[in-house]
Order: structure tokens, then C-alpha cells, then sequence
């Protein structure tokens, strides 16, 4: 039987992954190509930094989702407190990403992501 709750647990997770597998290779297809094919593939990064013979790009992508508030148990003060009725407005929630890669003589090394929307 315990078997069978970590397959599902797997598989549930699975369905999860973080990163995106589509995304991992398409970051992935950059490795060893050029600056240049970079930024026609992602256009201009938002920072860029260059330290100990490393060019670091990083490109960032936020949005702002909102969900409306429901109505139901636990609607009061941040849902802190049970009972029924609505709750003070729509609950909001900033999503990013941010994708660093890592240049040596204008050539990608590796990428790294940050954040909850990669």
C-alpha cells in the first residue's frame, strides 16, 4: 500500500514540475551558442553584468495575477478567522521569472532561473 500512495505522490509532482521541461530545453539550446543568437532569441536583457572574465544577461518577466474572493468559510481578515460571508477583496499575487545566463568570450555557459512563474 505504500507503494502505491508514493507512485501517485510521484505522479501528482510530476504533473508540477518545476521548472517547465519545455522550458529547460529551450534554455538548454542556448548553451554554447553565441551572444548574438541570444539576444535574436530573447531580444535586449534587462541587466547585464560583467565580472572575473563572466558576462551575466538577465532577463525578467512579472505579472500581477488576481483572484476574486470568494464566499464561503473563512472569508474575514486575511481568512484568519472562520465564518461565513465574503472576505475584503480579490486576493493578488505577483508572478516572475527571472533567466540569468552566464558568457565567456560572447559564448552562453549555462542559465539559471529565479522565481515562482518559470
Amino acid at each position: 500500500m505504500r507503494k502505491v500512495i508514493t507512485v501517485a505522490g510521484l505522479a501528482l509532482l510530476a504533473g508540477c514540475a518545476y521548472p517547465n521541461p519545455q522550458h529547460v530545453a529551450a534554455l538548454n539550446a542556448l548553451v554554447g551558442k553565441s551572444e548574438t543568437d541570444l539576444v535574436r532569441a530573447y531580444g535586449a536583457p534587462n541587466r547585464t553584468y560583467v565580472t572575473g572574465g563572466s558576462k551575466f544577461l538577465t532577463y525578467s518577466v512579472s505579472r500581477i495575477e488576481s483572484y476574486p474572493d470568494g464566499w464561503g468559510w473563512g472569508g474575514g481578515w486575511h481568512r484568519g478567522w472562520g465564518g461565513w460571508g465574503g472576505g475584503w477583496g480579490p486576493d493578488i499575487e505577483t508572478r516572475d521569472c527571472n533567466t540569468t545566463f552566464e558568457l565567456k568570450t560572447g559564448v552562453v555557459q549555462s542559465w539559471s532561473i529565479r522565481g515562482n512563474a518559470c
